[in-house]
C-alpha cells in the first residue's frame, strides 16, 4: 500500500561526520561515496539541501573540496566519484565519456522480464521542451544501450543488475519502463506517487574505474540502503552485507596507506 503525502520531505543536508562515514574509498585523485537517496548532489534553482554542501569535510588535507566527476539522480542512491583535484577531475570526466568506467545498478521493478538475462537498445530523446531531462523512447534520439540480468523474483517483483553501456539521462528508468517492468517507486516513468513511499528501487550497486594505467581498476560496492532491503528480500536477497562492508573498508584502508605521497604529488591550486 503507498504511503503518500502531499507534498516532499527533502532530507537534510549531510553533517560532516556523516558524509565522512559514507566514504567507499579514496586515495589521493579520487573518492567514491555512497549517496543517500533523495539528496540531490547539486543545489537546485531554489536553494535546498544538497550534497556538494557537504564537500568541504572530504577534503582530507587537500586545499580544495573534491568535486563531482558525473551525477547521479536525487532519488538514486549509491556509488558517486568525487575527484580530489582539477587534473582527477579532467581523467575521469574521459574514463566517463568513453565508457571506460564499468557500472551496475540494483533495480526492483514491478513484473520482470520472462528472460534471465538480455539487453535493451533503444535510442532515448527528450520528452518535450517542458519537461526539460525527461525522456522517451526515440528512434530518431541518442542511442541508449542497458545490458541487464535477472538476480531474483518474488512477490510480483524482480531484482535485477543493469549495467548501462551508454550514459543517457533517465536511461535505465525509461528502458525499464518501456519494456513493461518499471523501476518501483519512479515517479516519472512508472507507478510510484508522487511523493512518500515507495521511494525509487535504483541503486548504483558497483563501479570498477580503471584510473591508474599500472594498477589494477578500483572496484568499489555500495552496500543496499534500507528503502530497498525489504523488496529485495522478496525477490530472494539474504541481506548478508557484512563482507561486502569488510572489503570495502579494507580496501580504503590500504589505499590510506599511501595517501601522504599522493596528497604530496597533488596540485596544490587544485588545477
Amino acid at each position: 500500500m503507498n504511503e503518500s503525502h502531499n507534498e516532499r520531505i527533502d532530507p537534510p543536508e549531510l553533517r560532516p561526520e556523516e558524509i565522512q562515514a559514507r566514504v567507499l574509498h579514496r586515495d589521493g585523485l579520487m573518492l567514491v561515496i555512497d549517496k543517500p537517496a533523495g539528496l540531490p548532489v547539486h543545489r537546485g534553482p531554489k536553494g535546498g539541501a544538497n550534497l556538494e554542501s557537504s564537500f568541504d569535510a572530504l577534503r582530507f588535507g587537500l586545499p580544495r573540496p573534491p568535486v563531482l566527476a558525473h551525477r547521479l539522480d536525487r532519488d538514486t542512491s549509491g556509488c558517486l566519484v568525487l575527484g580530489r583535484h582539477r587534473k582527477a577531475t579532467a581523467s575521469l570526466g574521459l574514463l566517463f565519456k568513453h565508457g571506460r568506467i564499468s557500472k551496475t545498478y540494483w533495480a526492483v521493478v514491478e513484473g520482470g522480464p520472462a528472460e534471465d538475462e538480455g539487453t535493451i537498445d533503444m535510442p532515448l530523446g527528450r520528452l518535450n521542451a517542458e519537461r526539460g531531462w525527461w525522456q522517451k523512447p526515440d528512434p530518431e534520439g541518442q542511442s541508449a544501450v542497458t545490458n541487464w540480468k535477472v538476480l531474483g523474483r518474488g512477490d510480483g517483483l524482480c531484482w535485477l543488475a543493469l549495467e548501462p553501456v551508454t550514459g543517457r539521462t533517465h536511461q535505465l528508468r525509461v528502458h525499464a519502463a518501456a519494456m513493461g517492468w518499471p523501476i518501483v517507486g519512479d515517479n516519472i516513468y512508472g507507478n510510484g506517487p508522487r511523493f512518500g513511499e515507495p521511494s525509487l528501487h535504483l541503486h548504483s550497486r558497483e563501479i570498477v574505474i580503471p584510473i591508474s594505467k599500472n594498477k589494477d581498476p578500483v572496484r568499489v560496492v555500495a552496500p543496499a540502503p534500507a528503502h530497498l532491503r525489504k523488496r529485495l528480500g522478496a525477490c530472494g536477497w539474504n541481506g548478508d552485507q557484512k563482507s561486502v562492508i569488510a572489503s570495502a573498508a579494507k580496501q580504503s584502508r590500504n589505499q590510506e596507506e599511501s595517501l601522504d605521497c599522493f596528497v604530496a604529488s597533488a596540485p596544490r591550486n587544485g588545477g
